[in-house]
This record gives structure tokens, sequence and C-alpha cells, in this order.
């Protein structure tokens, strides 16, 4: 209290110091200018420069935020411009995922002025012309993103070759992504993309070439890429014998020792190696082929091919077959082949029992066709017709739903 006293006190005598030196001597000031002069007292001009002084200072910080500073208004109308935009590229964005592509493609154009980042804009514009129909603004676009920014010119080859590919163009495609195939490390989209080229080419070695960088980069799941591995050798073993129409056998087999080991006892690869070698007249390598692998692993699709394998020895081959029944009785395939293999040395009554008795385990129409050709042979057409019948309604079970005859017998038609 006593310092705020003490300050008033001060300022009353400087005040009264201050009037009394106004009143000693007030000054005289003259500002002429033309025509025009401007008289006054020194005190009342100093407090005029003071005022002025304070006018132009406000007047600086004025434009200065109009102009400058986070705030300014410059700013201001930036900050709306760049929300425009990014409104602008989501809503294109959402009508690209619509489908809605012209009016994304329109929006993403827009919002591609004032945005920070247009690369994206540009690319997905492009990706839009393409679902239209439209080349030439594909190429337009994906020049603009590519001058845009230097980095991503891999990118932007990514995109044209993806597009490419959805078109079927697989060479020009093909053509693109080798371009970008220099780095993989840092690229291995271009892996999956290469991978659809050469499935789409069928060009199944380049496919076996490029297994192992697939797999390292875990592109694949397990089960997709074992998949893919067996489509790639099983369509190489085939281009072994269809390629070569000398010695198709060698080929076959010179493929078949270049496969991955594990491939080998796979069991989908070891019918496709022994359908190969049975369409092709080898029934002794088919023969050795499924007996190694049906003693590490009992297969009844491999059992099933047994049947149709040709030996020169057909009671030792049907011993053999009959063996298997000790611990697989009740095996469809197995009872099936066993009935081939007793047609085969003409062992009827055998034949019969055994087809009959896979009929029981599993109605199929491979069976009801065995069982069919069996007894026309055996003078028995009625039974065979009836076998016929239901192994071709089985094969075309697909058919639609239509009204039938009433068995009442042939009426008489008077005239």
């Amino acid at each position: 209290m006593r310092k705020i006293f003490a300050i008033i006190l001060v300022a009353l005598l400087l005040g009264v110091g201050v009037v009394a030196l106004i009143e000693t001597d007030p000054g005289y000031i003259l500002l002429a200018y033309g025509n025009y002069t401007l008289e006054t007292s020194l005190w009342v001009g100093l407090v005029l420069l003071a005022l002025f002084t304070l006018l132009i200072y406000m007047v600086l910080r004025l434009v200065y935020r109009l102009i400058g500073g986070q705030r300014s208004l410059v700013s201001w109308l930036g900050t709306r411009k760049f929300y425009h935009a990014s409104r602008l590229t989501t809503r294109g964005l959402i009508n690209f995922v619509e489908g809605n592509w012209t009016r994304a493609r329109r929006q993403l154009l827009r919002g591609a002025n004032n945005n920070d980042a247009p690369l994206i804009n540009y690319l997905l514009a492009a990706r839009a012309s393409h679902r239209l129909h439209d080349p030439d603004k594909v190429s337009e676009y994906l020049g603009a993103a590519r001058d845009l920014e230097a980095a991503a010119a891999t990118a932007v080859a990514l995109t044209r070759a993806e597009m490419q590919l959805r078109s079927g163009d697989y060479e020009p495609a093909l053509a693109t992504l080798e371009q970008a195939a220099n780095d993989v490390a840092r690229h291995p989209r271009v892996l999956e993309l290469l991978r659809e080229a050469y499935y789409g080419l069928a060009d199944w070695g380049k496919l076996a070439a490029l297994l192992p960088d697939l797999r390292k980069h875990k592109l694949l799941a397990n089960e997709e890429l074992q998949q893919l591995e067996r489509e790639i050798y099983g369509q190489l073993l085939t281009q072994c014998v269809a390629g070569n129409d000398g010695r198709p056998l060698d080929s076959l087999r010179s493929g078949w020792q270049k496969m991955p080991a594990d491939l080998k006892h796979d069991p989908q690869m070891l019918q496709g190696y022994v359908r190969l070698l049975i369409d092709h007249g080898d029934h002794g390598a088919a023969e050795k082929v499924i007996l190694r692998a049906i003693k590490h692993q009992w297969d009844a699709n491999l059992v099933r091919q047994y049947g149709y394998v040709q030996s020169d020895n057909v009671p030792r081959q049907l011993a053999t077959a009959e063996a298997w029944l000790a611990t697989h009785s009740d095996d469809a395939q197995l009872l099936l082949c066993l009935g081939r293999l007793s047609a085969r040395d003409k062992l009827w009554g055998k034949a019969r029992d055994y087809f009959e008795s896979s009929y029981r385990l599993q109605h199929s129409g491979e069976t009801c066709a065995e069982l069919g050709r069996l007894l026309l042979g055996l003078g028995e057409p009625k039974v065979a017709a009836a076998y016929f019948r239901e192994g071709l309604l089985m094969r075309e079970s697909g058919l639609p739903e239509l009204p039938m005859p009433e068995k009442t017998g042939m009426r008489s038609l008077s005239l």
C-alpha cells in the first residue's frame, strides 16, 4: 500500500513539474508545405508526433498480420485452399472405391491443385481412366505423376503394369516390370506382378525361377505357394512330353529328375507323373513309381491308377494288389482296381464281385460304368442298362427338374 502511494505521489510531482515547464516556456513549432502551414506549441507537436508514430506502427502491424505470419489472411486463404483440396481428394477416393469412375477422376484432379501430395491423386486418376477405357488419359496422368516426383518412377511403372495385366496385355506388362525389377528387395510388389505376367503367358520356366524369391519375401501363404509350385512343375512335366515328338519319355524322366526333392514325394505330383507315364506307354515305370510310393504311404488315388497299369504278368500284379486288402479292405478305390485287374486276367466272376463290393462302399459313375460293360458282356443287358443309367445320371447330376410321363403303358389310338 505504501509503495502504491509512493508511485502516485511521484506521478503527481512529475505532472506538476511538466505543467510548470510548459507554462514557463511552451515553445513554438511551424510546419510549412506549399501553401499550407501548421503552427503549434512544442509540447502539442510532441504529442501529435507520438500519436502519428503510434498510428504508423498500428498500420504496419495490421499489414503484417494481413500478409504474413501463421494467422495472416494469406495463410488463412492458403489453409482454406488446402482444406478444400483435401476434401476433394477424400471424396474422390470414396467415389473411386465405390466405382464412380468419372466422378472420382474429376474430384481427384481438382483435389490435386493446392495439395501437398498430389501424387496419389494422379495415380488414382490414372486407375479411374483405365476403368473408363481411356488409355490416353492414363498415360497423361501417369506422366504427370512421374514428373511430380522422380522417386515415384517405380510406383508409376507398377501402376501401369498392374493396369496392363488387368487388361490381359501380359507382354507389355512384362516389359514394364522388367524395367522396375532391378531392386526387388525394395519393391517386392514387382514379384507379385511378375508372377501374374508369367502365369498369363504360361511361362512356367520363368515362374519356377521366381519361386525362391516369392518364398523369401513371403508374398504368398504356404498353401498357396505349394499349390503354385505343384501347378508349375506339373505343367513343366506336361511340356516335357508335349514338346518332344522324338523321345518324350526320356524328356519326361529328365524333367522328373530336375524336380525339387520334396515334390517327388507329393501325392498330386506322383499322380500326375504316373498318368503321363501310362499315357505314353511306360507301364513298367508307372508300376514301379506306384509300388514305391504305396510302400511309404497309402494313397487311394495311386491305387486307382494301378488299375490302369498293363503289366506283363497280370496274375502277379493282381496278387500284389490283393495283398493290400489285409489293411485296406474298405477302400472303394482298391476294390475298383482289383475288379479291373481281375477282368484283365479274365476272372469274370471275381471282377464282378470286386466291382459290386466297390459299388456298395461308394456309388460312383466310374464303378457303374465298369459293372455295366462287364454285365453286358456276361449276357445280362437289363442289369447292365440299370447300372449304365445310374452312372449317367450321376455324371449329369445337374439336370433340371422336368415332369416325367406316368408308367401306365401304351394307350391305343383310334382313327
